[in-house]
């Protein structure tokens, strides 16, 4: 093994952590909470020193490699680069932050906390890995915590959401084996490794676009897009507070993220042709827009998205723990009974809506500005996106915190000063970079800009082929 194992620690010491979680009492409540924190902390250090250390012009960084399983040529290889360097530090923030919004947790409080420490291992994994076997070894170990985390702290309702879950992402984990599988055998030599397979893999444009389309329906689940998109109401809605908050924040994420990475980084050619249904979303029309300004765009709204929607569903998480239920029509006038509440939760709604000066904004702006050049009739389909999202968003402001207040309601404590400690950091992000946002591009552009050319040279010797062979 050689390299920096900094990224081999990040992942590995949740895992650690299980062991040490599980060595606890089961009724040590407090111990058990305290003690999966001060394990999802490190992740958390190690990703502030990754992220000061990395640089962005100098491709894959703090890699970590060595042989694994000889005999089908199997390595442990991890890196970051551009493209998941803030995925990685976003998943380390919103685990660790995750961790205390979950000590209202009462029921089974020791297998809760180490399924967490599970999941978060599967899922810093997944943006680190650069060995295609052992990125789909990730990707399947964040399936069971996720099932089991909605399937039995879930609501009313989890059986179901979490058996709709497990069944959708695994038939995208099947397509993605056969893929997988398929690439392996067609490269020469025979490799998983990320970085050369689209240089080593033969493989005709037909078998390409059906690769192509198989990679894309395995992550478009986890996006979650039209039409594969029914799962994740369910498992939203059904899910304890803090695994919403991981859904929203993280999960949905490595969908775009695989599409980055290996639709685009090992079958470009296929990318081309496959653009035009590639219209889901900010994410995937900055994605489809092949310009540098869409597709940094699509990158920063994937973290901007992740600390928003996690601002949202942990507030969601502090009413339901004082009501009980999150019904919009059951309350009204929490303004007048929770200020402070109210104040963070207007910042977070603004925030989602994309208004100037907050971290929205500027990635859907860079989306919007990069879509324009390619598809001006999808970009305007996309802009009006903004006022729906407005529309529904001032809709709950107004019924849930102005007007009467309900009487059943008049003593709902303000928000505590831990679940402010989980939302503090998250709004500063969303405020910093909504202000200033080139410190995060500057992180990621170079990698963009040089998945970009590979994409479109791609394209071009695919158009070459194809006219000489019509020539002949």
């Amino acid at each position: 093994m050689h390299g920096d194992p900094v990224l081999t620690l990040m992942i590995f010491i949740p895992l650690a952590g299980i062991a040490v979680v599980l060595a606890l009492p089961s009724r040590a409540h407090d111990a058990i909470r305290w003690t999966s924190t001060l394990f999802s902390a490190p992740p958390l250090l190690l990703a502030v020193r990754v992220l000061h250390g990395f640089r962005p012009d100098a491709g894959f960084q703090f890699v970590h490699r060595g042989p694994w399983i000889d005999a089908f040529d199997i390595e442990y290889f991890v890196g970051v680069d551009g493209i998941s360097i803030t995925m990685v530090v976003l998943t380390a923030l919103l685990c660790f932050l995750c961790m205390i919004a979950s000590f209202g947790i009462e029921k089974g409080v020791k297998g809760y906390y180490a399924l967490f420490l599970l999941l978060e291992t599967g899922m810093l994994g997944v943006f680190c890995a650069l060995d295609f076997f052992l990125f789909f070894v990730f990707w399947e170990v964040m399936l069971l915590p996720m099932y089991f985390l909605i399937g039995i702290w879930g609501g009313p309702r989890r059986e179901y959401a979490a058996i709709k879950f497990f069944l959708y992402t695994l038939l995208g984990s099947v397509l993605m084996l056969v893929t997988i599988l398929y690439l392996y055998f067609a490269s020469d030599p025979h490799s998983f490794d990320m970085t050369q397979l689209s240089r080593t893999a033969h493989v005709t444009m037909n078998v390409q676009l059906l690769l192509w389309l198989a990679l894309f329906i395995g992550f478009a689940i986890k996006i979650p897009a039209f039409p594969f998109h029914t799962w994740l109401p369910d498992a939203h809605v059904e899910a304890p507070t803090a695994i919403s908050v991981i859904l929203a924040g993280v999960l949905l994420k490595m969908g775009t993220y695989g599409i980055l990475r290996i639709n685009y980084g090992i079958l470009p050619a296929a990318t081309v042709a496959y653009s035009s249904i590639s219209h889901m979303g900010y994410v995937m029309l900055g994605m489809a827009a092949f310009t540098p300004q869409g597709i940094n765009g699509a990158v920063l709204q994937m973290f901007n998205h992740g600390t928003v929607t996690a601002m949202l569903f942990l507030l969601v998480g502090v009413i339901y723990d004082r009501a009980h239920h999150r019904d919009i029509a059951g309350f009204g006038g929490l303004a007048s009974i929770m200020p402070v509440y109210t104040g963070v939760t207007g910042l977070a709604f603004f925030a989602a809506m994309g208004l100037p000066g907050l971290s929205a904004f500027i990635s859907e702006a860079l989306v919007l500005l990069g879509a324009w050049q390619s598809y001006p009739l999808l970009t305007v389909i996309g802009a009006s996106a903004v006022v729906l999202t407005a529309g529904y968003l001032l809709w709950t402001l107004q019924r849930m915190f102005l007007g009467k207040p309900n009487e059943k309601y008049l003593t709902l404590p303000e928000i505590n000063a831990r679940e402010l400690f989980t939302l503090v950091p998250l709004g500063a992000i969303v405020v910093f970079l909504g202000i200033y946002p080139t410190p995060i591009l500057d992180l990621q552009s170079p990698a963009l800009v040089r998945l970009n050319d590979h994409v479109t040279q791609a394209a071009a010797r695919t158009a070459g082929t194809e006219r000489v062979a019509a020539a002949r």
